[in-house]
């Protein structure tokens, strides 16, 4: 049974990426922080079918030693300090984690089990304000932020271990992915969650930043599909995952105030103290070579995408 290592095993990639290899057929090791033992719902359908270690991505010799001890085929680091806004506050811990976790989990596989595939979870955040209309695997990177700072770092140690110690690690640079699983932190969720507690009548106002940015939005349990087939391929290869659509957080909102038959305008205010100190105005991806490489494609539409998850948070009222 071939198996596989997953750091960020309790976040939203995470848990759809451990449903789908059990589903496979593969054995699961999870590494988990004693910080992340409240955080196992995402995993409450499997968690009887995975294996969790101990282990964190501050601590080397923690990486070495699961690494060591479950002799993975593959390797997915998705683990980060991964919420924009908050790497504006705590840029350190954001590069200690997100940069410098990287590039600990990538010695760790070189010292230990080097055979292994490694997969490096980039972002559409390290192209920033790029003057290109859409962005592919030649864009050249333009981060605004401390995270996405940190995902460049960790993109370009992802290809020197390729290139320098002959390693099969690929980085995938993912747009924007949501799911009833993201943290409520993050606008979609944020959004699905407060028109469930206006329709229910627990709250009265939505407050939002910048509502005219525009994301490339996608389905994350497509995506997650996508890091297993980067890894199966004959060669390593980094890629785009994106729809190549772009959206604003005014056409998400708009959409998902309409699932609950509610008008956004009703409900919604700008609020300043939520804008960013730099802030990207549109991002949008093309995933023309995942598509001619790897035969991906997205299955989950934007308006589906709105509705699953609003629909997610006006269940648990019925529940």
């Amino acid at each position: 049974m071939p198996t596989a290592f997953i750091t960020g095993v309790t976040g939203q990639d995470g848990s759809f990426l451990a449903e789908q290899l059990i589903a496979r057929g593969w054995r699961v090791v999870g590494l988990v922080r004693r910080s992340s033992s409240g955080s196992l719902w995402r995993l409450k359908g499997i968690i009887g079918k995975i294996d969790l270690v101990d282990g964190d991505l501050l601590d080397l010799g923690s990486m070495v030693d699961a690494i060591a001890e479950c002799r993975p085929d593959h390797v997915y680091n998705l683990a980060a300090q991964s919420f924009v806004a908050t790497s504006w506050r705590q840029p350190l811990l954001t590069g200690e984690i997100t940069a410098l976790g990287a590039a600990r989990v990538f010695e760790a596989v070189r010292l230990a089990w080097p055979t292994a595939r490694v997969y490096q979870a980039g972002s559409s955040e390290m192209f920033g304000s790029s003057e290109q209309s859409s962005q592919n695997e030649r864009t050249p990177f333009y981060p605004r932020s401390p995270y996405g700072v940190a995902k460049v770092y960790a993109h370009h140690l992802a290809v020197n271990y390729r290139e320098s110690h002959g390693m099969y690690v690929v980085a995938g640079i993912l747009f924007n992915h949501e799911s009833e699983r993201r943290g409520s932190e993050f606008v979609t969720r944020k959004i699905a969650i407060a028109v469930a507690e206006i329709k229910a009548g627990r709250q009265d106002t939505l407050l939002l930043g910048n509502i005219d940015v525009r994301r490339d939005w996608g389905f994350a349990g497509d995506y997650t599909e996508a890091m297993f087939a980067m890894l199966q391929a004959d060669t390593p290869r980094d890629y785009v995952v994106a729809t190549g659509k772009s959206w604003s957080v005014r056409d998400f909102a708009e959409r998902a105030f309409a699932v609950a038959n509610l008008e956004m305008s009703d409900h919604t205010q700008h609020d300043p103290s939520l804008l960013r100190p730099a802030d990207i105005q549109s991002l949008c991806g093309d995933a023309s070579c995942a598509q001619k490489d790897l035969g991906w494609t997205p299955t989950v539409s934007f308006d589906q995408l709105v509705e699953r998850m609003v629909e997610a948070e006006l269940a648990k009222d019925s529940a």
